[in-house]
């Protein structure tokens, strides 16, 4: 099952604060675990997060525990072919996470989450188990030769062959995979009313925090989720801010999200302990 590309208004979702204060009508989109035509327990490996219920009853916007991967196909420019975000559904577990590479705060910890991931794979051996895909959301300033340092720097791997830098062809394109398709919003701050605060939050307190622990100070609420980074880097480009949700997804062999964690980079130990579990598992 597909998920339909949906229009979400960017704007409530960014000013979001609480459950109550969104009324997406996305229940008809994204088939959640329970509903008739939905995944059930037995398929997936993972329990349900302690906030599931929270999240499924509230429409979160993007893909939750139990429901499928989104599907959309984005040129890789690494590897000079289009990859569908489906790709490795039957083969291989699946990482992802949305990014821009000029972010210096939130991004990076995203990105990092997911080369944990593909580290501990390298040695323990599942690299061939799992696949990465980082989606980015500023292809205008995101070009090939950019995603590669960017990839260089965070210490990605490429020559596992299991990290796809995935790069929308147009700036309406990253909207249409990353905002409506799964559900993560963003803008360009610096582009938008000059009266609104860089600090505007982000925060997904109306989302499931699959990656809620006592490790991390990014527990699913924090405040400080939206990134607004003013940046200028060796590429020329300066003063490019996102402000934007976060989110890292862990879906097993079979395509179902195991889980979605929103809100900021996870603790690392979590995200760890359950993608070991949902490839040895799944």
């Amino acid at each position: 099952m597909n998920v339909n590309e949906t229009t979400v208004d960017r704007r409530t979702m960014l000013r979001v604060a609480g459950a109550t204060a969104i009324g997406l009508p996305l229940a008809g989109c994204i088939e959640r675990i329970g509903d008739e035509t939905g995944a059930t327990r037995e398929d997936l490996v993972l329990a349900p997060p302690a906030s599931h219920d929270r999240a499924r009853e509230t429409d979160v916007p993007h893909p939750i525990y139990g429901d499928d991967l989104p599907e959309a196909t984005v040129q890789a420019p690494l590897h000079d072919r289009s990859v569908t975000t489906t790709e490795f559904v039957g083969d291989r577990a699946t990482m992802l996470t949305f990014v821009f590479t000029s972010c210096t705060t939130v991004c990076p910890g995203l990105t990092s989450t997911l080369r944990r991931i593909q580290a501990d794979s390298i040695e323990r051996g599942y690299a061939d188990e799992i696949a990465f895909q980082t989606v980015t959301f500023d292809p205008e300033y995101d070009t090939t030769d950019v995603l590669r340092e960017y990839g260089e720097k965070q210490g990605v791997d490429f020559d596992v062959g299991n990290w796809y830098f995935l790069r929308p062809e147009t700036p309406a394109r990253a909207t249409s995979v990353v905002e409506d398709t799964f559900g993560v919003a963003f803008e360009r701050a610096d582009e938008s009313d000059p009266t609104e605060s860089e600090n505007e939050t982000t925060d997904d307190d109306h989302t499931e925090s699959d990656g809620e622990t006592g490790d991390t100070d990014h527990d699913g609420m924090n405040e400080s989720d939206g990134d607004t980074d003013e940046t200028h880097d060796g590429h020329g480009r300066s003063h490019r801010h996102f402000v934007h949700t976060s989110l890292v997804l862990l879906v097993n062999r079979d395509g179902l999200v195991e889980r979605a964690y929103a809100g900021g980079p996870p603790a690392p130990r979590t995200v760890l302990d359950d993608a070991r579990t949902v490839v040895e598992e799944g």
